[in-house]
């Protein structure tokens, strides 16, 4: 269940704003929130159904959104580049670390995997 909660968390973090806002006001209060079916229901003033089924459909249009632009992928590619590039930047010879250019993109790679 921690698995799922995390992908979507990441989805909606990407992909959130597409969304109806009643799907992504359940969708925070369920996942983020924490907010059970009825809680959530009855915020809403609608059926534990009528949520169970606005979160559904919020789940199902965020991985739709994922496979088709494929922005989270494409982020975590972008986070191992970084992180290889930070670790072989970070294995030179401290005469090579210490050059000013090789310090300010160590600096911009600690920025970058440090979010």
């Amino acid at each position: 269940m921690l698995d799922k909660v995390l992908r979507i968390a990441e989805l909606y973090d990407f992909y959130g704003a597409l969304l109806t806002d009643k799907q992504r006001r359940c969708l925070e209060m369920h996942y983020l929130g924490d907010d059970s079916l009825a809680e959530i229901a009855e915020e809403f003033q609608v059926s534990r159904q009528a949520v169970h089924d606005i979160l559904r459909r919020g789940e199902q249009l965020l991985a739709e959104y994922e496979a088709k632009l494929g922005l989270v992928a494409r982020h975590r590619l972008d986070l191992a580049a970084i992180t290889q590039a930070r670790a072989s930047l970070e294995a030179l010879p401290p005469e090579s670390r210490n050059r000013p250019e090789t310090v300010r993109a160590l600096e911009l790679l600690h920025q970058l995997t440090d979010r």
